[in-house]
C-alpha cells in the first residue's frame, strides 16, 4: 500500500513541475497548465501525509535530542 501511495506522489508532484517547464518553454497552454496543477497538487495532499506520517522519527526521540 505504501508503494503505490508513493507512487501517487510521484505522479502528483510531477503533475506540478512539468506543465510549469512546459508553460515556460511555450509547449502548453495556459488553461492545460492550471488544470494539470490544480489535479497535482491534490493529488499530492491526498497521498502524500499517509505515506510521510510513517516516515517520521519516534517522539521520544525527539525529546532526547537523538534524531538523525
Amino acid at each position: 500500500m505504501t508503494a503505490v501511495l508513493k507512487l501517487l506522489s510521484a505522479l502528483g508532484l510531477a503533475l506540478t513541475v512539468v506543465p510549469a517547464v512546459l508553460v515556460f518553454l511555450a509547449d502548453l497552454p495556459w488553461d492545460t497548465h492550471a488544470t494539470l496543477m490544480a489535479v497535482g497538487t491534490v493529488l499530492w495532499f491526498a497521498t502524500a501525509p499517509f505515506w510521510l506520517r510513517d516516515a517520521a522519527p519516534d517522539p521520544e526521540l525527539w525529546e532526547q535530542g537523538r534524531v538523525e
